[in-house]
């Protein structure tokens, strides 16, 4: 049975190709709908259904598991579930949502999603995101314990990485500022030489983790402990991760390469305040970074879907 929106219980439908950046997404939109709208939410593997183009061209849908309820919104991220999001794009009274720029033109859904960075042209239709939006939730309070986080990307199209930059930064931060603690990740793309001479600095004051073993949680539990965060510019998921938790959040310093939208998108954060540069580390240290407003952006998309298709929800 359909759920009537405003007296049942809206359903959602996360599309994933189970890629983690694309879950992630999915999961902090799910969340706050779930919260702010009441709604089940779905996820559905788009992997699991492939489907010829002629499908997705012509709006023509498969036949989906009844259990999963009929959607009022089906959301997608990633370009494995284009596909599958077109096809269902008929359906009934359902409206359809994209997460990021997508190959195929905006019209063909119903809202998209987008970071700014990407320099959509405005309409109606479409929500500019500072940055990707994430699954972390602001944190109520900042601790007092001196304790920071680094998060090391790696060689990206957008930054000219250097190891050596980097960890000659990592050293200014641990001898100017002594009687912190410090977290140090790298993540997928970080280099297996430069994970090795992370893994050097490991002593009573500085814990290395091994991005291959950390939980999905570990981020956020890292985040609710620490009073400072630092994180190389070429990750915009995690530093757009770390500065929504409210947490001071810096970023190191590599040179962007030339129109590169992701480093203009860095720059904006940036400017607005969500982070800081480099440069301006003694601000991250000392808790002086604040912004003149939240950044949450899970939670301004949802209250955005809300308001166009989901009659105003809970609160």
């Amino acid at each position: 049975m359909r759920s009537d929106v405003g007296s049942r219980t809206p359903v959602v439908w996360l599309l994933t190709d189970n890629k983690p950046g694309h879950r992630n997404q999915l999961k902090g939109l799910g969340n706050r709908l779930r919260v702010l709208a009441g709604a089940s939410v779905r996820e559905i593997d788009a992997t699991e259904a492939p489907l010829p183009l002629w499908r997705a061209l012509l709006g023509v849908a498969p036949a989906m598991d009844k259990t999963l309820g009929t959607p009022n919104l089906i959301i997608a991220a990633g370009s494995g579930t284009h596909r599958l999001l077109l096809s269902l794009r008929r359906l009934r009274k359902v409206k359809t949502v994209i997460l990021m720029k997508p190959g195929f033109p905006l019209n063909w859904v119903d809202a998209a999603i987008i970071p700014e960075h990407d320099k959509i042209a405005p309409a109606r239709h479409i929500l500019a995101t500072e940055g990707v939006i994430n699954a972390i939730t602001p944190l109520a309070r900042i601790t007092d314990k001196p304790e920071g986080l680094i998060l090391i990307g790696g060689p990206s199209p957008h930054f000219d990485w250097d190891d050596d930059v980097i960890l000659g930064q990592l050293h200014q931060l641990m001898g100017r500022y002594p009687e912190w603690r410090w977290t140090i990740s790298g993540s997928r793309r970080t280099p297996e030489n430069l994970l090795m001479r992370l893994n050097d600095l490991a002593g009573p004051k500085i814990t290395v983790a091994d991005p291959k073993r950390t939980h999905a949680s570990w981020l956020p539990h890292r985040l609710a402990a620490s009073r400072a965060a630092w994180v190389t510019p070429d990750s915009a998921s995690m530093a757009c991760e770390a500065a929504t938790s409210g947490v001071p959040t810096g970023l190191f310093e590599l040179a962007p390469k030339n129109n590169s939208r992701v480093a203009q998108g860095m720059a904006s954060l940036v400017e607005k305040g969500y982070v800081a540069q480099w440069s301006d580390h003694a601000s991250v240290m000392a808790g002086n970074l604040r912004g003149s407003q939240e950044l949450w952006e899970a939670d301004r998309a949802a209250r955005w879907l809300i308001a166009r298709f989901l009659k105003g929800g809970k609160r």
